[in-house]
């Protein structure tokens, strides 16, 4: 699994480690952790290579993680190694693992992934939400997270945690869904509708799919922002390795951005809204096709069958997403702009209108435009792998 730099001094809560002995020991098992699944599998003298600590220092350290459970002492390191060969260490297959949840508005699905970063267990139920009551929702959900909980730990996994990637406005630091439009939910505490005995944590579904393609990513710099669509559109802004969320935690929501305001009504109230031009449903009307199982597919597939209707459609969602996009451009000046979902498969025929809006119409020179390998995939694997991270930046704390 590959992760990039993080903060050692962060603990599973994302507060500071205390400035302690024991503070320290926690961020010095952290950065052991990171640096054997970043790297590994490795030996003891070259984790103490990489972080910089001393052998002795780095062995204790080790010891207390296989001890924990966390880390594996595969045996002697490969032949060819210049000097004594030693046992080389990897991330353990078992022990703490992450279950990541998604509420979509055509489906819900729930997957385990363990701390070497590999999908253990995968539920999914197709069904439209929309309008649904969040309770009898959120008991599918529940079921399906029962569901790949058992075959976690049939595999010898312990869940760590649960993350929900919600279509929605989420308030910072709650796990309230304040508005998701295309739920028509309102208002909606998460955790009093979840069953407890698992650490919670609730998030926009743009702010997970970004968080996927940080850690998992191909080549994806430390600054971007990331695009996505299902019905809906979302966004997300990476700074310096970091999730920009704004004051309340509502930023991203480029969708409900007016591209023509005088344009059709949006669930949100507003009108002419990105969404209306270049969501799913909007590029289906657009294009004639009624709604199917696998709408996206249905759409690459008549588009690369050269279809004119779709092609049009396409071009013209891809116009729209480009005149939104300048905007969030010119004022974040993002490195890369990532395209997600349903845009990651429909990018062949998008980006050329997009790239030219983007070209005409950004002040200084256009950012890259990149598109996601994850596709559909973001938002579940990154609410799972936030999991993971709670386990690598505070092993102490995941092991007590």
């Amino acid at each position: 699994m590959t992760a990039p730099p993080h903060d050692a001094r962060q603990g599973t809560s994302g507060a500071p480690l205390p400035d302690t002995q024991q503070g320290m020991r926690r961020r010095n098992l952290s950065r052991v952790m990171h640096a054997v699944a970043a790297h590994g599998p490795l030996s003891r003298a070259a984790v103490a290579t990489r972080i910089g600590l001393t052998r002795a220092t780095v062995s204790t350290l080790v010891d207390e993680l296989i001890r924990s459970g966390l880390l594996d002492e595969l045996g002697p390191e490969r032949p060819g190694r210049v000097g004594r060969p030693g046992s080389a260490l990897a991330v353990s297959g078992s022990g703490p693992a992450g279950i990541g949840a998604e509420v979509g508005v055509d489906h819900l699905a729930v997957c385990v992934v363990d701390l070497r970063g590999e999908v253990r267990a995968r539920a999914v139920r197709q069904g439209s939400n929309w309008g649904r009551a969040p309770e009898p929702v959120l008991k599918e959900l529940v079921a399906l997270v029962r569901q790949v909980s058992v075959a976690a730990r049939l595999a010898g996994l312990r869940p760590a945690g649960l993350a929900v990637a919600v279509p929605g406005l989420v308030a910072h630091d709650t796990r309230t869904v304040v508005r998701a439009p295309n739920l028509d939910w309102h208002d909606v505490d998460l955790g009093a509708l979840l069953p407890g005995g698992l650490p919670l944590t609730v998030d926009n579904e743009a702010n997970f799919g970004a968080l996927a393609e940080l850690w998992l990513g191909d080549e994806i710099p430390q600054d971007f922002l990331h695009v996505s669509a299902e019905i809906g559109i979302g966004a997300a802004l990476v700074v310096d390795g970091r999730l920009l969320r704004g004051t309340r935690g509502f930023a991203g929501e480029l969708g409900h951005v007016p591209v023509w305001p005088d344009g059709p009504a949006c669930p949100c109230g507003g009108r002419g809204c990105l969404e209306q031009y270049a969501g799913e449903g909007a590029v289906l009307r657009a294009a004639g096709i009624a709604p199917d199982a696998d709408r996206v597919g249905l759409l690459a597939e008549r588009a690369a069958q050269g279809d004119k209707e779709v092609r049009q459609a396409l071009h013209g969602a891809g116009t729209a997403l480009g005149i939104a996009l300048t905007g969030a451009v010119n004022l974040l000046d993002p490195r890369s702009v990532v395209l997600g979902g349903a845009l990651s498969r429909l990018a062949p025929w998008l980006l050329p209108s997009l790239e030219g809006e983007l070209g005409r119409r950004t002040a200084g020179t256009a950012c890259d435009v990149a598109v996601s390998g994850l596709g559909s995939d973001g938002p579940l694997l990154g609410a799972a792998h936030s999991v993971v991270r709670t386990v690598l930046d505070d092993p102490a704390g995941a092991a007590a």
